[in-house]
C-alpha cells in the first residue's frame, strides 16, 4: 500500500515542537520511531505518549498538533512497509548547513540505537550478518564529529552516511517484519 500522508519535513516538525515549548530535535524522535516500529507494535496512543514525554508536555497542544504527530507516525510506518523502500530519516534538509544536517543525522542515529539497545539482545539474535554490521556501523555515526564545513566532499560524505542509516532502518524493518514489504511486487511509489 503506498503512503497516504505526505512526508512531514524537518522544519514543519521542528516548528510543531516549538509550539510545545521544546527545542528538541525531531531527528532524535524520528530515529526512535523508526526503530520502535520495526521492533515493537508501536500504537498511535503509545507514540503520542512518547512524543509528549519527549516534548515535556502531558498531551498535544491541540487536535491539529495531535493529528500532525499521528500523521508522522503513519507516514513512517507506511514508507517502511511500502514495497518501494522509500523511507527517509527526518533530518534537516538542504536549507540547513552541513553541520546542522550532520547533527540531525547524529541525533537520528542516537534515537534509533537507543531503542535497539533498550530491546536487549533477544531481537538481535535472529538478525542477518548484514543487519548486525549495519547497526554496529551506526555506533560510529552516533559519535561522529558534526563540526564540518560546507563543501562538496563533505556533502557527498554526509549523503553516503545518511543512505547507510536509511538502509539500516529499512533492513531492520524488513527483517523484523517479514512479508512487509513485498519487495518483489509492485511499482515504485511516485511523489
Amino acid at each position: 500500500m503506498p503512503p497516504t500522508d505526505e512526508r512531514p519535513d524537518f522544519s514543519t516538525v521542528a516548528d510543531l515542537f516549538l509550539l510545545h515549548g521544546s527545542m528538541q530535535s525531531p531527528s532524535f524522535l524520528d530515529g526512535r520511531l523508526c526503530a520502535a516500529l520495526a521492533l515493537h507494535e508501536l500504537s498511535a496512543t503509545a507514540w503520542l505518549e512518547e512524543t509528549c514525554m519527549g516534548l515535556g508536555v502531558e498531551q498535544p497542544r491541540d487536535r491539529d498538533s495531535a493529528e500532525a504527530l499521528l500523521a508522522w507516525r503513519r507516514h513512517t510506518l507506511e514508507t517502511l512497509a511500502d514495497n518501494s523502500l522509500n523511507y527517509e530519516p527526518l533530518i534537516p534538509d538542504e536549507l540547513y548547513s552541513l553541520a546542522e544536517r550532520a547533527q540531525g543525522l547524529r541525533e537520528w542515529t542516537m534515537g534509533f540505537l537507543e531503542v535497539i539497545q533498550d530491546a536487549g539482545n533477544e531481537p538481535r539474535e535472529g538478525w542477518s550478518e548484514p543487519l548486525r554490521e549495519a547497526v554496529d556501523d551506526l555506533a560510529a555515526l552516533a559519535a561522529m564529529d558534526t563540526n564540518i564545513d560546507d563543501s562538496a566532499e563533505n556533502e557527498n560524505d554526509l549523503f553516503a552516511l545518511t543512505e547507510h542509516a536509511r538502509m539500516a532502518a529499512m533492513l531492520l524493518y524488513t527483517e523484523q517484519r517479514p512479508g512487509q514489504p513485498q519487495v518483489e511486487a509492485g511499482e515504485p511509489t511516485r511523489h
